[in-house]
């Protein structure tokens, strides 16, 4: 199936967002219990874990884009047994975790866009792949989108 523009607005936008996260410009800082500030490392581990298994579990099948690989193949096992995207899910996980991890508001915010963009690219990736694999529409419905926010 061929890339459109959306394609590359989603990836585009994606990794301005992840630029940003990493920036972390300093503006306001949460008012977090101590102990939770420092017990939020563990899901941000957590949500590596669940991207890197996620990755490992689509072998050849991985892109940045939403549009499906040629000759891919449809995933529904492992971690994806659970969630219909779980590499959004751990990222969301390990972003807002480390948000509170670090006390940053302005990463909460890009943490909650990132959420935003995440739906509309999921969204779109859903409509592509209901039109290569006919029994996407009922994997679907016995899934949630992401772990967290769904």
């Amino acid at each position: 199936m061929k890339k459109t523009f959306k394609d590359y607005f989603f990836v585009s936008l994606q990794g301005i967002l992840f630029i940003s996260f990493i920036a972390n410009i300093d503006f306001f800082d949460l008012q977090i219990p101590y102990w939770i500030e420092k017990v939020s490392i563990l899901p941000a581990i957590a949500g590596v874990y669940i991207v890197l298994k996620s990755i490992l579990q689509l072998n050849k099948n991985i892109s940045p884009f939403p549009t499906p690989k040629q000759n891919g193949q449809l995933i529904v096992d492992g971690l994806y047994k659970y969630v219909r995207h779980p590499i959004y899910s751990g990222v969301l996980i390990a972003c807002i975790s480390v948000s509170i991890y670090t006390n940053s508001e302005y990463r909460l915010l890009v943490s909650i866009l990132l959420y935003i963009l995440f739906y509309f690219k999921s969204k779109y990736e859903e409509e592509r792949l209901s039109l290569i694999y006919p029994k996407y529409s009922e994997y679907k419905k016995t899934r949630a989108r992401f772990f967290i926010l769904h």
